[in-house]
């Protein structure tokens, strides 16, 4: 453990004052770092930070800029999803043998869509002790800039690429009376916000931009309002956070009647799969289900 024990001084600044934190005991501390603005670090991540054995970062490079805005000295290893199989028992190792490790992401909590869920588990079944620094998290901040429920909500990571996958995910969670929340990449987002403006039509989303950093940004409104206001732009830039609203009251609750009504028009005009999409989409019930119906009821039609 000789390169353990060989560590730079114990200590943090803010400003101009110097701050020697307290010592750690032997464990896995998972801290929280700021997702834009640095000012949100909180002193019990700093004090992890600089009394920590070995850093565990995505990129040194990311975290390096960190340390420096607060004057830590510490050990910085890689820690991301290409290498975490390979090195993962060894910091296991060390871990049991009482090294301190402080694991963070590039930005935000680490584990909320970031790596490290293994390396949590594994500590926790070889009964090493694991703690929590807890801080920022985009999901949690657009969550409050929104304008949406706030009572019952879901976070799902980010938005499929493929629209199959995608319209199979809209149709998973269309009955769920929760918002929504989502990262997605500022490339995709206007297709995104148009997939969800043929789904859930009369829904309102959040499109939160940049949070905490200095052109934050909060667009409200339909998907289909929010996506014509992106795409009147140059580009859209920026980390982004989506959110969708719960269904609004009645949504998706057709009476049988005009349920059965929509299907005998529909289905009279195109092939079964088609008008199962049609109707689905403009009741908000899922695919799978009207389609049963529509084959229903032409076996019925048909006498079998």
């Amino acid at each position: 453990m000789t390169d353990i024990l060989q560590k730079p001084p114990r200590r943090y600044a803010i400003g101009a004052a110097v701050f020697e934190p307290p010592n750690l005991a032997p464990g896995l501390y998972i801290v929280g770092t700021p997702i834009g603005n640095l000012g949100d670090i909180t002193i019990r991540a700093l004090e992890a930070l600089a009394a920590a054995d070995v850093i565990l970062c995505e990129d040194t490079r990311n975290t390096g800029k960190l340390l420096e805005r607060f004057a830590i000295r510490a050990k910085l290893e890689p820690y991301h999803e290409h290498n975490a199989a390979k090195v993962r028992p060894g910091i296991l190792a060390r871990l049991s043998e009482g090294a301190r490790f402080a694991l963070v992401s590039d930005a935000g909590m680490p584990l909320v869509n970031d790596p490290g869920y293994r390396l949590v588990a594994e500590a926790v079944a070889a009964r090493i002790a694991v703690t929590c620094c807890p801080g920022p998290v985009a999901a949690i901040a657009g969550l409050a800039l929104a304008g949406l429920p706030t009572d019952r909500f879901g976070f799902f990571g980010f938005v499929p690429q493929k629209q199959g996958e995608r319209q199979k995910l809209w149709a998973e969670l269309s009955s769920l009376r929760s918002t929504l929340i989502f990262y997605e990449s500022p490339h995709r987002i206007i297709e995104t916000l148009q997939s969800i403006a043929e789904t859930f039509p009369g829904r309102l989303v959040a499109v939160a931009r940049e949070l905490t950093k200095l052109h934050e940004e909060i667009l409200r409104g339909t998907a289909s309002e929010v996506a014509a206001t992106l795409a009147a732009r140059p580009a859209v830039k920026g980390e982004i956070t989506l959110l969708i609203g719960p269904p609004a009251e009645g949504e998706g609750k057709a009476s049988a009647e005009d349920l059965e009504a929509a299907i005998a028009e529909v289905s009279a005009s195109l092939p079964a799969s088609k008008a199962a999409a049609e109707i689905a989409k403009r009741f908000g019930l899922p695919k799978k289900d009207i389609y049963a119906r529509i084959l229903a009821a032409k076996a019925e039609a048909d006498g079998e």
